[in-house]
């Protein structure tokens, strides 16, 4: 005889069975919210990424170029930097960014914790230099306790600088949209337009990049495949990393997870709406031209890429002491 403890695990275990094989077979994957492992890194790493003594002028932070209140961008064709300095390409998307393949438009870091030393040392970005940035947090008594208690050992170095951010970087994934929704068996999370877009997006040829849980962010792909693109933007992509003429144009393609809050688009930001990013895309990399009915639809289902924002508390930064250096705000070389 069934006890009821039985009973109820053998329901609890049908239902698991039966929400997993409600998921859709697609080519794109439900977002999962990522497992922390190392919450005392992760809390480390999130007052690094809002601290703007990184910086040279004492004024940019990680958030400044990813402001994860604007979809982990700053929604500017290249950001701002050290001095007012501009930006030479568009700032991308730090949500989700853990997915990709590598870092950075041309993919020249291999995983985020190389990407998060590059700021700090440009010269247009931070403007600082990885030994300044040690030499600061060093003289920050409460920097030196919180990285001995993570690291279990004392020193500051920008190998456990860029580990902290990256671990924090690794927890800003955006799961539970309504597309996700739908993927897992949900008919009520889109309507018929956004049904239509994504069949159109899915038929028309969209997914041979934009595919995977990320829904893009996997490739690298040339920019202009039917027709040249025209910017005037200096990166060259990949070649820059490379030195090889056959990469010159390609980039890293983009996630579209919450796309709808990361304008402007492309590498050189020069598209302003998803309506204007569609139209190009189509006619650039598939040779079609969509009608404003299909645009429409395609940009509708976009919209339900957006996912659940991270939510968080700022951080309390540790206050500098006598012996930090000074920010140099107003320094222009």
């Amino acid at each position: 005889m069934k006890t009821r403890k039985t009973v109820m695990m053998f329901a609890l275990g049908m239902a698991a069975a039966t929400a997993f094989s409600a998921q859709r077979d697609e080519p794109i994957q439900p977002l999962v919210a990522p497992v922390v492992k190392e919450p005392a890194k992760v809390e480390l790493g999130k007052k690094l990424f809002f601290d703007p003594r990184l910086s040279r002028s004492g004024a940019i932070s990680c958030n400044s170029c990813h402001n994860l209140a604007m979809g982990g961008s700053d929604n500017l064709k290249s950001s701002i930097g050290h001095s007012w300095q501009e930006g030479s390409i568009n700032s991308p998307t730090v949500l989700n960014a853990s997915l990709s393949i590598a870092q950075f438009w041309d993919g020249r870091a291999a995983d985020l914790r190389a990407q998060a030393g590059g700021p700090i040392a440009n010269p247009v970005e931070m403007a600082s230099t990885h030994e300044k940035a040690i030499e600061v947090l060093s003289s920050i008594p409460g920097y030196v306790a919180e990285f001995k208690a993570v690291f279990g050992r004392d020193g500051i170095d920008i190998g456990r600088i860029t580990e902290a951010i990256a671990a924090f970087e690794e927890t800003l994934v955006t799961p539970d949209s309504r597309f996700d929704r739908w993927l897992q068996g949900d008919d009520s999370a889109l309507g018929k337009r956004e049904l239509a877009g994504y069949d159109l997006f899915k038929n028309s040829g969209c997914v041979a990049c934009h595919n995977g849980a990320a829904v893009g962010g996997n490739s690298f792909q040339k920019m202009g495949l039917f027709e040249s693109y025209k910017t005037a933007n200096a990166a060259t992509g990949r070649e820059g990393v490379t030195g090889k003429d056959a990469d010159r144009f390609n980039f890293k393609v983009p996630t579209l997870r919450n796309v709808e809050l990361t304008y402007p688009y492309f590498h050189d930001g020069e598209a302003a709406t998803l309506e204007q990013a569609v139209e190009t895309m189509g006619r650039l990399q598939l040779g079609r031209k969509f009608s404003a009915q299909e645009i429409g639809d395609i940009v509708a289902f976009l919209k339900t890429l957006t996912g659940k924002q991270p939510t968080l508390d700022l951080p309390h930064l540790p206050p500098s002491s006598n012996s930090t250096p000074t920010p140099q705000p107003f320094v222009k070389k």
